[in-house]
């Protein structure tokens, strides 16, 4: 891996966690988001990498974009510009090979929770703040807000949280669906380890086609996701890994997957 002056990155069983470090508040500054993005295009193509957990230095995990920098934008050809920085790096996480899984350690603000939403899993903190703020400053969300918010928890939600900007905390996040879970904060990084652990042990050509199958199903009709997930089952289909998985069952032992 690279050295990055925002991100600090460590792997372990397979599994890659990716740590925002941008003092106070861990900003998403134009320099994080580079950062991030030119990490995405390596970590995609690891293969000692099978998980990404994505967490925030300190007590917060992300507030948000920096302030200063969108105060500085001088034209909507600028606005524009910046807003499809940020929704670039976010949808390459979302299009990664790997799953990814939110470690929601602290508030969740703004760019923050954009970027959590295009993860594939989220676990917060019971007491984080999270939610879209920007109508407060007069401005909207750009990197995203207005349409994962919707799909994960629905159009009216989304619009209340988006309209307002209040804040909600990781249990009420988790009562809406935006957040899969939320536990003590001492629990988010080892129950965030726990899981990726667990998708690590997996078949990674499985792992690979249910996130393609999920993602691109969704995005059309019912009918041609099925036929997605018809044609990528097959190829799994007399692969090493699908062999053994059920040889292993029938022999009531464990899988031992390498990732063929």
């Amino acid at each position: 891996m690279a050295d990055y002056q925002y991100l600090g990155v460590t792997i372990e069983d397979k599994v890659c966690t990716l740590t925002i470090s941008n003092p106070p508040a861990n900003l998403l500054s134009k320099g994080v988001l580079t950062e991030i993005s030119g990490f995405l295009d390596g970590v995609a193509k690891d293969p000692n990498v099978k998980v990404l957990i994505l967490t925030g230095a300190g007590t917060f995990f992300v507030v948000g974009a920096d302030i200063k920098e969108i105060s500085e934008i001088s034209s909507p050809a600028a606005g524009q510009e910046a807003a499809r920085l940020g929704q670039q790096v976010f949808n390459k996480l979302e299009q990664l090979p790997i799953p990814t899984i939110a470690a929601i350690n602290g508030h969740c603000l703004g760019g923050g929770n954009e970027m959590v939403m295009a993860c594939s899993i989220r676990i917060a903190n019971e007491r984080s703040r999270i939610g879209q703020p920007e109508i407060n400053l007069g401005i909207m969300p750009g990197f995203g807000g207005t349409q994962r918010l919707a799909r994960l928890v629905g159009k009216s939600k989304a619009l209340e949280l988006n309209l307002t900007g209040d804040m909600i905390n990781g249990k009420a996040a988790e009562a809406i669906g935006l957040v899969n879970k939320a536990v003590p904060e001492e629990e988010v990084l080892k129950q965030a380890k726990g899981l990726a652990k667990k998708i690590a042990a997996k078949s990674r050509p499985a792992i690979e086609r249910i996130l393609r199958v999920t993602r691109e199903g969704l995005a059309t009709s019912l009918e041609e996701g099925l036929k997605l997930e018809a044609t990528l089952f097959g190829e799994l289909c007399g692969m090493h890994d699908m062999k053994e998985g059920l040889t292993a069952f029938l022999e009531k032992r464990s899988p031992k997957f390498e990732d063929r």
